[in-house]
């Protein structure tokens, strides 16, 4: 099921196939902010930019902003700063941008129609005056083969200072859609058209479905006027006070629940007892900081056998919140071994019976583990950890590391496949802010390892990850299918299992 289901209502009403076009305008539309801005920070960074070439910078940009220059003058006074340098050195460092810093400010709700087209068979695109290193690695994380965008001329693999028209604003954004009924027979007058801005004008007047999202004054104004729908994501973008405050109370729950347990420890000589307690503790005083709401689909599974190995998909430091949510007691886990280095918090992820790894030393990462064994078969513990070994910087999915599986192996107890669909909404990775959102997570049933053996275990991790493919509708084949509905139980306000 795809999260965000009243955003996307009306494009899963739509018909199927690639007459219907949906073009998405990029800055403020597909993410929150402005490209160029993070491109021109990260070159401040690294020292890319002089501070004369950074005043001659600003002050082209002002001037169209303030409207004394045209768009294609503009872009043609900032790309003599590219002059000489080489397109794949660039392209590369826009690949490295996306993953270290745009790609969490993409609008999970714009991420959520993308999809939503994408499954109808819709053609998509990003029809964008910005630059190809700026939309591209965008454009291929939200699979979006068509990028209609500003082009810079490159001559034997460098730049040479100028632009290539038409440029791809006003009057050329409704050329690069024209361009695309030529060649894929799309149909302009069914066609749908994302964007925040009255510069676009042209195309929203143009497709038979123009669709404003967080649109600014004037296009608002427009909009009001014609009656043309609205929306505004908030999920991204302006923060307050509030949010800065509970994100950092997050981690201070994390102690406080942990000696909330010392006296159940003190009292009754039971570690596990107060354990369970305080993760129970920080399972909801974390959730209620937060703003999260959890919608579980096959939350039997989390009962069903144990002890288990459960593994979970990791897109956000939100995880932690989740998974202790849904398995609330008789648990420990694995993480990296920086944790340690983190001032209390490191003290206390051990205390509460956490092995902490060296991802990148896999012998003592395994003999480290060597003690969650008897954990399993001794004390009866269910032990949790992600087999992405670190968090993707996107929602698409890791390859596998092989650490949980031989786990389970070695102690003849099955894999409960968590599969979280969304938790990158609530904190994207680099993010230290948690914003208030609904994560929707299906529980698989239990995998068993009992016929296992080192020679299979390379195929036993190749199926797991095709069944959390096939749940986060990222396989070939379930991209084909339109969205089925599915029965959820919200836990929101679900206290410690018994």
């Amino acid at each position: 099921m795809l999260p965000h289901q009243d955003v996307v209502a009306e494009v899963l009403k739509l018909p199927d196939g690639p007459r219907i076009g949906a073009f998405f305008d990029f800055d403020g539309t597909v993410i929150s902010g402005y490209s160029a801005f993070a491109f021109i920070q990260e070159q401040i960074k690294r020292g890319h930019l002089s501070p004369r070439e950074l005043v001659e910078l600003v002050g082209a940009m002002g001037s169209f902003g303030l409207g004394r220059m045209g768009f294609s003058a503009m872009m043609l006074a900032t790309s003599q700063f590219l002059r000489g340098i080489r397109e794949d050195s660039y392209a590369a460092f826009g690949r490295e941008l996306f993953e270290s810093h745009i790609a969490r400010l993409i609008y999970p709700e714009s991420r959520a129609l993308v999809e939503a087209h994408l499954r109808k068979g819709h053609t998509v695109a990003i029809i964008s005056s910005a630059t190809p290193y700026q939309v591209e690695p965008a454009a291929e994380d939200l699979n979006i083969e068509h990028v209609l965008c500003t082009r810079l001329e490159v001559e034997k693999g460098m730049f040479t200072g100028k632009v290539l028209r038409p440029t791809c604003f006003g009057p050329g954004k409704v050329t690069a859609a024209e361009s695309l009924v030529e060649d894929y027979g799309v149909d302009l007058e069914q066609s749908y058209f994302y964007s925040d801005s009255d510069d676009d004008i042209q195309l929203l007047e143009r497709v038979g479905n123009p669709r404003p999202l967080n649109p600014n004054k004037k296009l608002l104004a427009i909009a009001e006027s014609r009656g043309w729908p609205v929306r505004r994501f908030a999920s991204r973008g302006q923060t307050h006070v509030t949010d800065w405050v509970r994100s950092l109370l997050v981690p201070f729950s994390l102690v406080g629940s942990f000696f909330a347990g010392l006296p159940i420890w003190a009292l009754t000589g039971s570690k596990r007892d107060a354990l369970n307690f305080s993760v129970s503790v920080f399972a909801d005083t974390a959730s209620a900081l937060i703003g999260l709401n959890l919608k579980v689909n096959g939350e039997h599974h989390l009962w069903s056998h144990r002890p288990a190995v459960f593994i979970f998909n990791h897109q956000s430091n939100v995880d932690m919140v989740i998974i202790a949510r849904l398995l609330r007691r008789d648990i420990t886990g694995v993480g990296k071994r920086e944790i340690r280095d983190m001032p209390v918090i490191g003290r206390v992820m051990e205390a509460a019976g956490v092995v902490l790894i060296d991802r990148k030393n896999s012998a003592s990462a395994i003999e480290a583990m060597a003690p969650l064994v008897d954990a399993m078969r001794v004390e009866g513990k269910s032990v949790c950890l992600s087999p992405e070994g670190t968090r993707a910087p996107t929602i698409k999915l890791s390859s596998f590391k092989k650490g949980a599986f031989h786990l389970a192996m070695q102690a003849g107890v099955p894999i409960v496949p968590i599969v979280i669909q969304n938790s990158g909404d609530v904190q994207p990775k680099g993010d230290i802010l948690y914003h208030p959102g609904t994560v929707e997570v299906e529980v698989l049933p239990p995998v068993d390892t009992s016929e296992w053996s080192a020679e299979t275990i390379n195929q036993h991790v190749t199926d797991v990850r095709a069944m959390y493919l096939r749940a986060l509708q990222q396989d070939a084949e379930s991209r084909k299918r339109p969205p089925s509905p599915v029965v959820l139980t919200d836990v929101s306000a679900r206290g410690a299992r018994e």
